[in-house]
């Protein structure tokens, strides 16, 4: 996983503050849907991450146990380490995660006290359906932002191959996700899929 060296000044912070307060505001289905958009900010507008980084965070954070927002922690880390140090990188891990927990945690807690008062109503059992979806399309969209990190053409076709078996088997098949990453984990340090 190769780390750029970047200098950010405290109005690059800020920015990037603000963005994961926002992205944090709209997180509807979890962090995980925001993928695509938090590649967009930390990758392609401001070059803070790689795309090996940005991938690394989300599947070291998958494949540890506990919550799936961990990959936030590490992508702050991240950009920390390439601003140049250990200080840094604890400053961007823990300024990120409470940026991405403070806004939602308060909405869900408000919304949450609201639904269940008013959950007997149409419109809030309607919303509710509503989401299911949209929440299933961004999952999508960060699925794909991941899978496509790194590969371009049809050329890529075992890469496309797993990608699509995988996906059936969470789909339909039975087989705990633990044993996916371990075996996309072997494919990948093996180079059997580089």
């Amino acid at each position: 996983m190769g780390t750029l060296s970047i200098a950010m000044s405290w109005d690059d912070w800020f920015t990037l503050i603000q963005n994961f307060l926002l992205l944090s505001a709209v997180a509807m289905g979890g962090p995980l849907v925001l993928l695509p958009e938090m590649r967009h900010l930390l990758v392609d507008t401001h070059g803070w991450l790689t795309d090996d980084q940005m991938s690394a965070s989300v599947v070291i954070a998958q494949a540890a146990p506990g919550p799936n927002v961990l990959f936030v922690a590490l992508l702050g880390w991240n950009v920390g380490l390439n601003n140049g140090s250990y200080g840094w990188a604890f400053f961007g891990a823990a300024a990120l995660m409470i940026a991405m927990l403070l806004p939602s945690s308060l909405m869900v807690f408000s919304t949450a006290r609201w639904i269940h008062k008013n959950g007997h109503k149409a419109g809030v059992r309607a919303f509710k359906q509503g989401m299911s979806p949209i929440v299933v399309a961004l999952l999508i969209a960060s699925g794909w932002t991941l899978a496509a990190t790194g590969t371009s053409t049809l050329g890529d076709w075992p890469f496309w191959l797993v990608t699509a078996v995988t996906v059936s088997l969470v789909l339909w098949g039975k087989i705990h996700m633990f044993w996916l990453l371990a075996i996309g984990a072997f494919l990948g340090a093996t180079g059997l899929l580089s």
